[in-house]
């Protein structure tokens, strides 16, 4: 499941990145989709970094990764924290002026994102996921999903409706290893409303991937 997150949160800044070359100057309609876009964007991956800090790290402690690890996986959710505040500034000064000059300013910005999420990421499943395969039936790992997986019905809409918007055979056969097919359908379905009529749309407009 975390590498299921990992691989949508890659796919979005890459989609940023072409959209922001692509942005014509005065296109306020694109402008505001990609705002929407990124507030989602900014969400998911605030909540994932964030919950790992609360519910993750200590079950990898549990389970064998050193306090050593955890304090640089720490360090680069910093610096990951850090570039995302820049670029949420940026984007939003690209929401309002929907300027060329402003798009290049962001697509500066999410380039910095990108460097250190991707970094992180890589860093992150290199010891996470041969420990989660070797422990997948472990209580303290069952127990982190267990506590992952509570949220609101809109949360886990919006959520389940993000991480399946251009995913691959791969991750959607992963998805369906890790939750059950009702839920994976159906959540999206009738709580992730709001992503699929207004987010989806700005991912499939030309010059998006």
């Amino acid at each position: 499941m975390n590498k299921v997150i990992h691989c949508a949160v890659r796919r979005d800044l890459s989609r940023f990145r072409a959209a922001l070359e692509s942005f014509q100057d005065g296109d306020r309609a694109r402008a505001a989709g990609l705002h929407r876009a990124w507030e989602n964007f900014d969400d998911q991956l605030t909540h994932h970094h964030e919950g790992e800090h609360e519910i993750a790290w200590p079950a990898l402690l549990a389970v064998g990764v050193g306090q050593d690890t955890i304090d640089r996986f720490d360090d680069e959710h910093e610096a990951m924290a850090s570039a995302l505040a820049e670029s949420r500034t940026a984007m939003g000064a690209l929401a309002g002026s929907a300027s060329r000059a402003d798009a290049d300013s962001a697509a500066s910005s999410l380039a910095k994102l990108e460097e250190v999420t991707v970094t992180h990421l890589d860093a992150e499943e290199q010891v996470t996921e041969p420990l989660f395969a070797e422990h997948h039936d472990h209580p303290v790992v069952k127990e982190m999903g267990r506590k992952f997986g509570k949220q609101p019905l809109g949360v886990a809409g919006t959520f389940f409706a993000w991480v399946q918007d251009g995913a691959g055979p791969a991750e959607m056969t992963a998805l369906r290893d890790e939750v059950p097919a009702p839920v994976v359908t159906l959540l999206p379905l009738l709580f992730g409303r709001r992503y699929r009529k207004e987010i989806a749309p700005v991912w499939a407009t030309s010059g998006s991937h």
